[in-house]
């Protein structure tokens, strides 16, 4: 999706995923969503069956993140610091903006869907993102030798998802966001040279 906060389908993402977040899924009707995207439900239909098809939507979310991240890329951070950097304000939003409720529904519609599954997806801008970033992180001679940009990046994308999972299953009783910031550079290191 091409900036999706440009693009009817974008607003009618972001501004589903607002009102979730502000009133609940299963009081979000299809009518709240249209008027908050200034769109009409023509529109919403043509994009969307219905609203349980939003709920996969909620990683085109992450991907703007990523997209704001990486216009803002701070190159005087080594790859490391940048991703343990985008992971941390990833996890931010998801704290702030996506109720935990919400995650568990993106989690079990992915799980269950036998349509598309956007999480996975290897052209998202999560995964060029990541990619660019292990890219730079092997000519620089960070990375174990043995490991390909695949490996490393679908690591990383499984250690944010694994914890993501995890703090669904825990109810969202911890701090998402500290607990990775604990966690993420003890797993890097496994990635690393030593």
């Amino acid at each position: 999706m091409k900036k999706s906060s440009k693009t009817t389908k974008g607003r009618i993402v972001s501004q589903a995923w607002t009102l979730f977040y502000k009133y609940g899924y299963d009081n979000t009707t299809i009518d709240d969503i249209v008027e908050a995207a200034n769109t009409s439900k023509g529109s919403f239909y043509h994009y969307f069956d219905g609203k349980d098809q939003l709920l996969s939507s909620l990683s085109y979310l992450f991907d703007e993140k990523y997209e704001e991240l990486m216009e803002s890329y701070d190159g005087s951070l080594s790859p490391i610091e940048q991703l343990i950097y985008m992971n941390k304000e990833l996890f931010m939003m998801i704290e702030n903006t996506v109720s935990v409720s919400l995650l568990c529904r993106l989690f079990s519609s992915q799980l269950l869907t036998k349509g598309e599954r956007h999480m996975l997806e290897p052209d998202r801008t999560y995964y060029k993102s990541l990619r660019q970033i292990t890219m730079e992180g092997q000519k620089q001679g960070l990375f174990r030798d043995e490991l390909s940009i695949n490996d490393i990046t679908k690591a990383y994308a499984v250690f944010e998802r694994g914890m993501m999972y995890d703090w669904c299953l825990c109810n969202g009783n911890y701090s998402l966001c500290q607990y990775s910031q604990t966690m993420l550079p003890l797993f890097l290191k496994g990635l690393m040279k030593s």
